[in-house]
C-alpha cells in the first residue's frame, strides 16, 4: 500500500478544504513540511484512504465533518498548552 498525505485547511467559515495532497515519495514531503512547520500530523489510513480520493480545492463531505472537527480541536488544544 503506497503512502499517502491529505493537507486540510479550515478558514472558520467554510468547511475545510483539501490544500495538499500526495502519494508515496511527495506524501513523505508534505509530512515532513507539516511537522517542520509545527502542524499538525494525523495518521490515520481509513481517513486517508477516504480523503485521497478529493482534489486539492474540494471541501470535505459533510460525513466527516464530526472527524475532521474532533481533529481541529484537538489541534487547538495542543496549542493552547503549549
Amino acid at each position: 500500500m503506497s503512502k499517502k498525505a491529505i493537507g486540510l485547511k479550515y478558514d472558520g467559515n467554510d468547511a475545510p478544504k483539501v490544500v495538499s495532497r500526495g502519494f508515496d515519495g511527495l506524501a513523505e514531503e508534505i509530512i515532513a513540511a507539516a511537522k517542520e512547520a509545527g502542524v499538525l500530523v494525523h495518521e490515520d489510513p481509513e481517513l486517508a484512504n477516504f480523503l485521497a480520493k478529493l482534489n486539492v480545492g474540494d471541501e470535505i463531505p459533510r460525513d466527516l465533518y464530526v472527524i475532521i472537527a474532533e481533529l481541529i480541536a484537538f489541534a487547538t488544544w495542543l496549542n493552547l498548552k503549549a
